[in-house]
């Protein structure tokens, strides 16, 4: 839990920023947080407890990593099976997704994710850690043509938290 925290360790956190997010307004909102920061400082302990909390207010949530979000839905072969999936990340009021950068990704993972994070756009909330900066993103997503807008989109009604 949030509560047993150790906030002495987590020494750069906006606490503020959390302490806000953990009030489940963003999703009232249907705005966006992104956890920016290195591997190791608790983003994704913060990101449960904000999912957890979720839960508790009868949200309806789902976590995931990026690997196994993108390389499921890359995975899909038919378009009716893949946008049958497609919903199903793009339907829940918050969806978190741990590790964005952690590895690199094709063209069509770019555009997958693009897809979800544009379905959800001004409608639902969306979670997101990553140890890398924006300006990164080209990186792990090399090549991929729709980057600026998957980012534009992500930080448009976004409270980005770094540590």
């Amino acid at each position: 839990m949030l509560v047993d925290f150790d906030w002495d360790w987590f020494i750069q956190c906006d606490r503020s920023a959390i302490d806000e997010l953990m009030k489940l307004g963003f999703i009232r909102d249907a705005s966006n947080a992104i956890f920016v920061g290195p591997n190791g400082v608790g983003k994704t302990s913060v990101t449960k407890n904000i999912a957890y909390t979720a839960v508790l207010k009868g949200k309806k949530v789902l976590f995931t990593t990026a690997a196994k979000m993108l390389n499921e839905l890359a995975a899909f072969d038919g378009n009716l099976a893949l946008q049958r999936r497609l919903r199903f990340y793009s339907a829940p009021d918050l969806l978190v997704i741990d590790e964005v950068g952690y590895l690199s990704y094709g063209n069509r993972h770019a555009d997958l994710l693009f897809e979800i994070i544009n379905r959800r756009y001004e409608n639902k909330s969306t979670v997101i850690t990553t140890n890398r900066s924006f300006s990164e993103w080209g990186e792990v997503f090399p090549g991929a043509a729709c980057v600026v807008s998957l980012i534009d989109r992500l930080v448009h009604h976004a409270e980005i938290v770094k540590s």
